[in-house]
């Protein structure tokens, strides 16, 4: 199929928008993704290196609220905490509506849908409230910046950056035979040796057996991570020897090095390219896509070795990725920042909403939706069926926001039978510009547009 405006804006884009032209081309596409990153530049989310409250700020409170019990100073610590925490809630709040608004004004939205997919391959939970403001710092960090780099460079970001060490608890895994495995009489922890076999690298089909998840978990031994030093190697931790993972024999030298170049050996390997081929084609183009599509794209992953602005490239190249059958269903986030997008909301309305209109227009809906934020049922990430998304519970949650919350967002609505050719393009449906002429409020009209068929698929 040839190249398409619309196509490219809404399904390997955040939606039409009356701002910004829908791409020209998809040379033009990989160019501008290949080029510097004006949106994060213009919106930035910081990284874990300047997070605030900071981990080890978070830490300290929490050890001196425990120290304090029972003592005079209990409820001193007990008020400094509840300051700390209030501020992380606000700096999850504030890097959340960042990430929309980036959704929703950046010129092409190829970048975001990359670095949403990404964030979702490599997924990581805040596994309590002291740590849910360090899931956009881990995406600023070790998700976005390689989004048109290697796959290789990714992994390494993602595998060994602070908070994936915590979520999947990396930093509780000592080596049996090591030298603190012998002191304490503990030993491996395999969550995440087992999940960069299943979802991150080769894929459940990858041919992995039991003993190369515990393999891999031996030979991330050492890997640690603390509040104050970051990520951290404790050679007395690591088991002593070296492993076998996938056939391939690993060095026994206890470093950081060791680690890192296993995992790049891993991320260019024909299975890891073949599941990451067939993710990427499920997640923009059909639950079951196109096997040449998959075959391309994996080819092209190979024969570079993993560079993604290529294998993205490959993506816009194959005829596939044009099918006029629109199959897929936009998740809820991408729904909301769509919806927003095609009202032209500019990012200041977005991100300065106080935290009750959070609550009411963006993470409350969300959850009915179906998506709270940044919480996915596990390390598997989020649902790509669209069963998943359209359930009755899910539409009400939809329709719900759509007839309440976008006059939230902008000074005045736009008049409804000009805002279904704006966020529909020419693939409104006839029947569906007669009823948004005959409704009977703006409100009504701009939700019939959002709520309908035509813009939930891509």
């Amino acid at each position: 199929m040839p190249f398409d405006p619309l196509i490219a804006a809404t399904r390997f884009g955040t939606g039409l928008s009356p701002v910004h032209a829908p791409p020209s081309d998809a040379a033009a596409m990989i160019a501008r993704l290949a080029g510097p990153d004006e949106v994060a530049a213009r919106l930035p989310i910081p990284g874990l290196a300047t997070i605030q409250p900071s981990p080890a700020r978070v830490q300290d409170v929490s050890r001196a609220r425990i120290k304090a019990r029972g003592t005079p100073q209990a409820e001193e610590t007990d008020a400094i905490r509840r300051v700390v925490f209030a501020e992380a809630r606000e700096t999850q709040q504030r890097n959340a509506l960042t990430t929309i608004a980036r959704g929703v004004t950046a010129p092409d939205g190829l970048r975001e849908r990359l670095t949403a997919f990404w964030a979702d391959h490599f997924t990581v939970i805040a596994r309590n409230g002291s740590q849910n403001h360090l899931v956009s710092p881990f995406v600023a960090d070790a998700i976005r910046p390689h989004v048109a780099g290697s796959f290789g460079d990714m992994v390494v970001a993602a595998t060994t950056h602070p908070v994936m060490v915590q979520y999947l608890e990396q930093f509780r895994s000592l080596g049996p035979q090591s030298r603190q495995g012998q002191r304490t009489g503990k030993g491996l922890n395999e969550n995440l040796a087992r999940e960069l076999l299943e979802l991150h690298l080769v894929g459940v089909n990858g041919g992995y057996t039991q003993a190369d998840v515990t393999q891999m978990a031996e030979l991330l031994t050492g890997l640690s991570y603390d509040p104050t030093e970051g990520t951290t190697y404790r050679a007395g931790w690591a088991e002593p020897g070296a492993e076998v993972v996938m056939g391939r024999r690993y060095s026994a030298k206890a470093d950081m090095s060791t680690i890192t170049g296993a995992l790049r050996d891993l991320a260019v390997r024909p299975e890891t390219a073949a599941h990451v081929a067939h993710k990427l084609a499920v997640h923009f183009v059909s639950e079951t896509p196109d096997p040449d599509l998959v075959a391309s794209l994996a080819q092209r992953f190979l024969d570079t070795r993993g560079d993604l602005l290529e294998v993205s490239a490959a993506l816009l190249d194959h005829p596939a990725a044009w099918s006029p059958d629109r199959v897929k269903v936009r998740r809820p986030d991408l729904f909301l920042t769509a919806a927003l997008r095609a009202l032209a909301v500019p990012a200041d309305r977005i991100t300065g909403i106080d935290r009750r209109a959070f609550n009411t227009h963006v993470g409350g809906p969300l959850k009915l939706m179906g998506q709270p934020i940044e919480k996915p049922i596990g390390p598997d990430g989020w649902s790509e069926a669209a069963a998943t998304w359209i359930t009755p519970q899910g539409l009400a949650g939809r329709i719900g926001w759509a007839l309440r919350s976008p006059q939230h967002f902008v000074d005045a609505l736009p008049d409804p039978r000009d805002f279904v050719r704006t966020a529909l393009g020419p693939l409104a449906p006839a029947e569906l510009t007669f009823a948004v002429g005959a409704a009977e409020s703006d409100a009504d009209g701009v939700g019939l547009v959002l709520t309908s068929p035509a813009f939930q698929r891509i």
